[in-house]
């Protein structure tokens, strides 16, 4: 893989984990209201989960196979 192909994906990765967090506080929002949005809510951390598995399946891509 090209350095600049490396770099790229590290730069997706930053814009990814930037929304995790952003998705953290919007949760943390709106669980704290009187009548929260339940079905918000499951969609938000919906998305977490798919950010998260996301920034795991392009780490992998990066990160060169150890033999065993």
């Amino acid at each position: 893989m090209l350095p600049e192909e490396i770099e790229k994906i590290k730069h997706r990765i930053i814009e990814l984990g930037i929304e995790h967090r952003d998705l953290d506080d919007a949760i943390a929002l709106l669980t704290a209201d009187a009548e929260p949005n339940e079905l918000q809510i499951r969609r938000l951390k919906k998305r977490k989960l798919w950010l998260k598995d996301e920034m795991a399946r392009l780490q992998m891509q990066i990160t060169p196979d150890i033999r065993a």
